[in-house]
């Protein structure tokens, strides 16, 4: 019997200290039926020297001037095949069982989400500082996504079932792009996950999420789409009220009290 055909999603911009590993994490995955499509968006190190060096078929490389990541991403989605796809990004990384822990559970045909438990690691990923671990299984998961209350989504850890209608990622939003994506490609199907360690997420000293003003433009940018796409208002009202809190926390935590005195103004 044929193995499903995962595609793995590789974006990768300025990527060269990390990247290798990323690559190789994949390679030595025990499920050898996949295709990892990485797409150099305008990289001006090492990164596609780097990529360039790994002779392997299953690699397919795409370069395109520096866009952003949710067109890179957008770049893979349009050129996938397989049966299932899936994310990495090009710091982080895959442990072996990755794939096959996820694609074994595939078997119930309503469910299009795999998920697992998640490493959030040193930057060397040899440390595991904490765990994401989901909560919820076979549910559809789109309420919990817009809830923002971490039982099924941390960042880009899901593996999907290909329906051909996959609608792609918003161009041009540094942040919430991917919780955006998921929401609107989660309506139908159902969610759950493994118990295996399916991603080791790298916490780097230049992470996105460190920037607070990006943060919150991203989720004020959601909080906009789902208004006009008219979610159900319940559903909106636990976003903004989730998203506030957690702006007002962050900006405490980091000791911008202006930022937070007008985010607390907000809630009321």
């Amino acid at each position: 019997m044929t193995q499903p055909l995962v595609s793995i999603i590789m974006p990768a911009y300025n990527a060269e200290k990390y990247i290798a590993e990323a690559i190789e994490s994949v390679l030595k995955q025990d499920y050898p039926n996949f295709e990892l499509i990485i797409i150099n968006d305008g990289s001006k190190d090492k990164t596609e020297s780097i990529i360039n060096s790994f002779d392997d078929k299953r690699i397919k490389y795409y370069s395109q001037e520096n866009k952003g990541v949710s067109a890179a991403r957008n770049l893979g989605l349009k050129n996938m095949i397989g049966d299932f796809f899936c994310f990495l990004d090009a710091d982080d990384f895959y442990p072996p069982k990755s794939i096959s822990s996820r694609v074994a559970m595939f078997e119930k045909d309503d469910i299009y989400f795999l998920d697992g438990r998640v490493a959030f690691c040193n930057e060397t990923i040899e440390k595991s500082i904490k765990y994401y671990i989901p909560k919820i299984k076979n549910v559809n998961p789109n309420a919990d996504l817009i809830k923002l209350n971490e039982n099924c989504f941390m960042g880009m850890s899901w593996m999907i079932r290909n329906n051909q209608n996959i609608i792609p990622f918003k161009e041009g939003v540094s942040h919430c792009e991917d919780l955006i994506f998921f929401i609107e490609n989660s309506k139908n199907g159902l969610y759950s996950f493994t118990e295996e360690t399916i991603l080791k997420y790298r916490q780097v000293t230049n992470s996105a999420m460190r920037n607070l003003k990006g943060l919150h433009q991203g989720y004020q940018y959601t909080f906009d789409f789902l208004k006009e796409n008219k979610y159900e208002k319940n559903l909106i009202n636990a976003f903004k009220s989730k998203y506030l809190s957690i702006m007002f926390k962050s900006y405490l935590k980091n000791f911008h009290i202006f930022e937070a005195i007008k985010v607390l103004l907000l809630r009321k």
